[in-house]
């Protein structure tokens, strides 16, 4: 049974086979009990289609897992290195009965005060988290590293496959997860149970951020887990349609969502949703999105066409300054002055 996420708690989904939306660039519409299109005069009408959004999601990613799999978290410390304005911790959650996430946690020193508490979802790379706290790898993507020494406590996990993670990528699907892309969601839900549990969190003031995986991974947990209350997506993702020209493999492989290809041959035009529906679905949440103009994975044209979608929804709520993309001169990058901007926005979202 599909299911629908609303705040932290779960409810079930009356219609199996939710509606198809051909045009989902259109967000003001939205499908009554007969399949008619009725138009969304008010928020009450949109959450109607928002629910079929995030059911649709889960037609490609696999049923959002049942609170029953959730277990104590664990914590286990594995390593502790302090640094001038942090402390970072070599950590491993428990995430369900079968799985450990390894994570870094970076706290910040000399805390007054319960603070922010931010997930920091890494970008491809082969060993994972390690190059968001600046350990190794491309420069430009340590934005754990810059959070924590900006006060916030940071939390960095490996996704699946990546990292210290390697092993759940390919075992995941042996445990009924039918994409990485759920198991990457729920995982990060249960970092989110982490940051909300430690003595330095404000558990009402907690963040994702994320460079191209981690881009829209960090979008990808706000949609299923409203505690998420900012989110900054670098480089992660425009819509299905000018992806590579509308060649969605690399979206389909183990690695992400398999059910592109399998059910749906990889067309955007046979896709139960986009990602135009997903930054509506965040509406009004805070979102902060970075698109280089010269960014040869999410070709920026795609990216203004979700932007220009979701506007009107979050005019639906009147949160229209909360929706913010940026398009610097750059490559698949997440340069200095795009990180101010978004550590800014984060500030103004977290800290007040």
């Amino acid at each position: 049974m599909l299911t629908i996420i609303i705040g932290a708690s779960t409810v079930a989904q009356a219609q199996s086979t939710p509606p198809f939306y051909q045009d989902k660039s259109n967000l003001l519409v939205y499908a009554d009990a007969n399949g008619a299109l009725q138009p969304v005069n008010a928020i009450a009408d949109w959450e109607k289609r928002r629910a079929h959004v995030l059911a649709n999601m889960q037609l490609v990613m696999g049923a959002f897992p049942d609170a029953s799999k959730k277990v104590p978290l664990d914590v286990q410390v594995l390593e502790e290195e302090q640094f001038p304005k942090y402390v970072r911790k070599k950590i491993t959650f428990a995430v369900e009965n079968w799985d450990r996430v390894p994570a870094y946690l970076l706290v910040p020193r000399d805390l007054q005060d319960k603070v922010p508490g931010v997930l920091c979802v890494h970008p491809t790379y082969e060993f994972g988290k390690d190059i968001v706290v600046g350990i190794s790898g491309k420069p430009n993507r340590n934005y754990a590293e810059e959070l924590a020494e900006r006060g916030y406590v940071t939390l960095a996990p490996d996704y699946p496959g990546y990292g210290d993670c390697k092993e759940t990528g390919k075992t995941l699907y042996d445990h009924g997860y039918v994409s990485a892309t759920m198991k990457g969601i729920w995982n990060h839900m249960r970092g989110i149970d982490l940051l909300q549990s430690l003595p330095e969190v404000d558990p009402q003031r907690i963040g994702s951020i994320g460079h191209s995986l981690g881009g829209h991974n960090a979008l990808f947990v706000g949609l299923f887990d409203a505690r998420v209350k900012v989110m900054v997506s670098s480089c992660g993702f425009n819509t299905f349609y000018k992806y590579y020209n509308g060649d969605l493999t690399g979206w389909s492989h183990n690695g992400y969502m398999p059910r592109i290809a399998s059910l749906y041959g990889k067309n955007p035009a046979k896709m139960p949703f986009d990602f135009t529906e997903l930054l509506g679905v965040l509406a009004p949440r805070a979102v902060f999105v970075n698109a280089p103009l010269r960014d040869a994975n999410f070709e920026v044209s795609g990216v203004r066409d979700c932007i220009r979608a979701a506007e009107p929804v979050f005019a639906l709520y009147g949160a229209e300054d909360n929706l913010v993309a940026i398009y610097p001169d750059a490559e698949h990058d997440f340069p200095p002055d795009a990180r101010e901007q978004a550590y800014a926005f984060m500030d103004q979202a977290l800290k007040k």
